[in-house]
């Protein structure tokens, strides 16, 4: 997996390449961390995320938390594959999607 960061105007998004799963998901977890603080919205950007598991799901639910102190988290470019999943969980009734 591949992680980008980019800030602008304290928003940060973190673009995603590859899998997020047990193996992948401390690296997403530690970009989020490393940029918390930094910007006052994070935007985890999926488009080219192939998939997420439910280690991936606990890393969304943690930055989510997170970020509801200051502008929130939101999800974007989400698959069909990855949306479902979103859906089923739930989480498109708590974190925005683009």
């Amino acid at each position: 997996m591949n992680i980008t960061a980019t800030i602008e105007n304290k928003i940060c998004t973190l673009s995603v390449e590859g899998r997020i799963d047990t193996l992948t998901a401390p690296q997403l977890e530690q970009a989020f961390a490393e940029n918390a603080d930094k910007c006052d919205k994070i935007i985890f950007d999926l488009a080219k995320t192939e998939y997420i598991s439910s280690a991936g799901l606990r890393v969304i639910i943690v930055a989510h938390r997170e970020m509801e102190k200051k502008d929130g988290l939101v999800l974007k470019n989400l698959s069909k594959n990855i949306a479902s999943i979103i859906k089923m969980t739930g989480f498109d009734k708590k974190i925005p999607i683009e």
